[in-house]
């Protein structure tokens, strides 16, 4: 008999942001000096038990990257800016984040928090591949699914990702 610990935790803050292609949570194991080695490894294996293929990390570190390979995950270190630098970056981040849900990925986007690095990226990629056309939508839609406002720093990373679309063509702008 297995045990209800048997299938792994659920990642705290956990939301579909694309039902069973694009999911967001804070980052396996809990945020700096609340982080647990072992609540990460029950994450971690709730991750592989829900078909989970690979973990996308926005975190500027190369953290728990090493306990995702270990548990033969796949992962992909995707370190978000600052926001001065967001211009430069964003583009290629959400290209890649769509060649992963293209590639039919089941992936989880992580930051340290569920707060607004991981909420802007996740916005700024809905109006990247046009399923929202605005800002405004989409930090609407991110706001209900993560059950909290998006504070300047996700708005910030939700207008570069806009501002990155429209000049590639990408948005009605």
């Amino acid at each position: 008999m297995k045990s209800r610990w048997a299938d792994g935790l659920r990642p705290r803050h956990f939301v579909w942001v694309l039902a069973g292609s694009l999911a967001l949570s804070e980052r396996p194991g809990g945020h700096s000096r609340n982080h647990r080695p072992v609540r990460r490894q029950e994450e971690i294996l709730w991750l592989k038990e829900q078909g989970f293929t690979r973990v996308v990390s926005l975190l500027p570190s190369p953290h728990n990257l090493h306990a995702y390979e270990a548990a033969e995950l796949a992962c992909t270190h995707l370190p978000l800016p600052s926001t001065a630098d967001l211009a430069a970056v964003l583009p290629g981040q959400l290209a890649a984040l769509e060649a992963l849900v293209a590639a039919e990925e089941r992936m989880l986007v992580h930051h340290e928090t569920m707060g607004d690095a991981v909420m802007g990226v996740a916005a700024a990629y809905l109006v990247w591949v046009r399923r929202l056309s605005t800002p405004a939508q989409a930090s609407t839609v991110l706001e209900r699914l993560a059950g909290r406002r998006m504070g300047p720093d996700g708005r910030a990373v939700l207008l570069a990702g806009f501002e990155a679309a429209v000049g590639a063509g990408r948005s009605s702008g």
